[in-house]
């Protein structure tokens, strides 16, 4: 369940960095693709893993 919270708060912060104006944020806005793939990669893999062992337990 952390995974998923750690995932949609990696997700969030990458759409943060996207969009924002901020100067402060403009060398990182190249990596606001890689935050928002780890973001979703990571939702997507606890979900994966929690369908899988409900269906093997």
């Amino acid at each position: 369940m952390f995974q998923i919270f750690l995932g949609i708060l990696i997700l969030i912060f990458g759409i943060f960095v996207k969009v924002t104006k901020d100067p402060g944020f403009a060398k990182s806005k190249r990596f606001s693709w890689m935050f928002i793939a780890i973001g979703l990669l990571s939702i997507i893999a606890e979900l994966v893993i929690m369908y899988h062992t409900r269906i093997v337990a």
